[in-house]
């Protein structure tokens, strides 16, 4: 069997970080991911994803991405449910973020941050140069809205 989910999107508020009581880091966080066509119209719609991260990670990805960051996610879909308040049963599907990667742009140079997180940003813009000059990329070449 297969679960596997790829998302690029844009987080609609500050991520969220807890501990258990085990210290363990948790981070959530919604991710609007635009949808590929446009409805009657003329407007792009966008579905809102309910993602979750575990230690260093979610601690990251607190302290890096903010309302509005630009984040890939690799994870997987996972659906608990629990007793609410009002003694209903409640449902929820959510994402498990197995990776996450800070899309933004840094300082309008067009490089990704967290693509390569192996290696420190001064060596990637060495990178970059020894490549040849950088790719111009429009809003128009990307397969999702970047407002």
């Amino acid at each position: 069997m297969i679960n596997r989910v790829v998302l690029v999107g844009r987080l609609t508020k500050d991520p969220e970080l807890r501990y258990t009581p085990a210290g363990v880091a948790v981070a959530t966080f919604t991710l609007a991911v635009n949808r590929n066509f446009t409805n009657q119209a003329g407007e792009r719609e966008a579905d809102f994803i309910n993602c979750v991260v575990w230690r260093k990670p979610a601690e990251n990805v607190a302290n890096f991405l903010k309302k509005g960051s630009l984040a890939g996610v690799d994870g997987k879909v996972q659906t608990r449910n629990y007793e609410g308040q009002n003694g209903n049963r409640v449902y929820v599907t959510e994402v498990l973020a197995e990776s996450v990667q800070f899309l933004d742009t840094r300082g309008g140079s067009g490089a990704f941050r967290g693509l390569t997180d192996d290696v420190a940003p001064a060596d990637r813009n060495t990178q970059n140069r020894e490549m040849g000059d950088p790719i111009e990329i429009t809003d128009e070449d990307m397969p999702f809205d970047m407002r």
